[in-house]
């Protein structure tokens, strides 16, 4: 950061000369240890216990007592400009060696000016590290810090808090929009089983009898079990297999890829699937996982517990029959039948003895249709609001960035000239600070008895 991105009458120092560092004071405890000493302690005896990014534990004894800003040390996300990589402490608390703590320096800057700025600095070139980046003491401590006349770094703070809360709410309300869409779906599904999306049509009336899911399927299949295909079978590339991992609720999600031979394939090739047929996902947790096989010329076979339905299109279209399956009517005939509490699943036997409402092809075509308007409708919202997430994010950064350039008191500063200048300029105030240190240096400082055994004996 260079004088020149900040407006006249700021001052770029470094970090170390505003804040203390009371990374010394900081004890790692481990989980076991944690465990140990909090066992038959009630929750008031308990502190909350600090790591890189925030809270992650209780122990029965406190460190500070006091607000303070923790910067993550490593395992923090630090090239993620979305991300956070600081935070307050407030009261009694404890910190590992993961966090650095810092205290700004009274008179030169404030815990809440401190902790935007760590928010939006660019760590570029002062972490280091492959896959866990660590910023250590030492690059922290030369981190380019711009400071404002004292008063400016308190409009600074404030108008942030403000900004900032009001995108974070906006960011709430937007990530609730998800399981709004989700239930309209479930409801839509709903109708449609329940012959409430054609009552008005020309098919109004039409019945619904109940027909098992095995006597509309011209075959449905279990993938290959055992040794039929092992993990040592897959290759790089060949034909395609369907793996769990694959089947969405009505999406099928090609971002997971397994292959296996030529030759492999050929001793499989029954399990060759079709476009249209359902998979089915024989886990079952909170909704049924189905989705068609949307391929007309790859080949794939599916994997064990990737059921295969294949509909007699005479009788049913595949479309409706998916929809079926992942209403909420289905959901809790199938639920009934899981076994397993970690893993729930149901078997392919008792799935095709499930019966179901199945109304005639024109109706079915009717339902899938109306269906498919209205999911289209709910995917556009859907994007939408990924769209707006996406730009509330960059918002937030967009909004600090603006702050620490000084273009949210630039006004403040026209209007407030002699609240930047003479004694209230940042460079007097730094001034000011540095002799005080200087000060406070020179005097005998008192030793701290008995802290250790405090630490790890309360």
């Amino acid at each position: 950061m260079s004088s020149s991105v900040v407006p006249s009458g700021w001052h770029i120092t470094t970090l170390e000369a505003c804040v203390d560092i009371l990374d010394s004071q900081r004890v790692p405890v481990n989980n076991i240890e944690r465990q140990t000493r909090i066992q038959s302690k009630s929750p008031d005896q308990l502190y909350p216990y600090f790591g890189a990014t925030g809270e992650v534990g209780k122990i029965d004894n406190y460190l500070f007592d006091e607000e303070l800003v923790a910067l993550g040390e490593d395992g923090v996300p630090f090239l993620d400009p979305r991300k956070p990589k600081a935070y307050k402490l407030s009261g009694k608390t404890w910190v590992n060696n993961h966090a650095h703590v810092l205290r700004a320096v009274g008179g030169a800057t404030t815990n809440q000016f401190l902790l935007h700025y760590l928010n939006q600095f660019d760590y570029q070139g002062y972490v280091n590290g492959g896959t866990r980046l660590k910023l250590t003491q030492a690059n922290m401590r030369r981190m380019p810090f711009p400071i404002p006349p004292l008063a400016e770094q308190k409009v600074i703070a404030d108008k942030l808090d403000t900004l900032l809360a009001q995108v974070e709410n906006t960011k709430a309300r937007l990530e609730r929009i998800p399981q709004i869409l989700k239930r309209f779906r479930q409801s839509v599904l709903a109708a449609a089983v329940s012959g409430r999306l054609t009552e008005d049509g020309e098919i109004k009336g039409e019945s619904y009898p109940p027909t098992k899911l095995a006597s509309l399927c011209t075959t449905a299949f279990d993938g290959p079990f055992g040794s039929k295909l092992k993990s040592s079978d897959y290759t790089a590339g060949g034909v395609g297999v369907v793996r769990l991992e694959n089947i969405r609720h009505l999406r099928f999600d090609e971002s997971k890829e397994t292959f296996i031979s030529e030759d492999k394939y050929l001793t499989l090739i029954k399990n060759t699937l079709k476009k249209r047929d359902i998979l089915f996902s024989s886990f079952v947790d909170e909704e049924v996982r189905a989705c068609l096989f949307p391929f007309e010329t790859l080949r794939f076979i599916n994997k064990a517990d990737c059921f295969c339905l294949r509909i007699d299109q005479e009788k049913a279209l595949p479309e409706f029959i998916l929809y079926l399956l992942t209403s909420q009517y289905s959901y809790t005939q199938i639920k009934e039948h899981v076994q397993g509490v970690t893993r729930p699943r149901v078997n392919l036997k008792i799935l095709k003895s499930l019966e179901f409402p199945v109304p005639s092809l024109q109706v079915q075509a009717e339902v899938v249709h109306q269906v498919n308007q209205l999911f289209a409708h709910a995917d556009r919202i859907e994007q939408q609001v990924n769209n707006a997430l996406a730009r509330v994010n960059n918002f937030t950064q967009s909004i600090l960035a603006k702050a620490f350039r000084g273009e949210l008191t630039e006004q403040w500063r026209k209007d407030n000239p002699e609240l930047t200048s003479g004694e209230n300029s940042a460079e007097a105030l730094l001034k000011r600070i540095k002799t005080e240190r200087e000060i406070s240096d020179k005097q005998p400082r008192k030793r701290k008895v008995g802290k250790k055994r405090d630490r790890k004996n309360p």
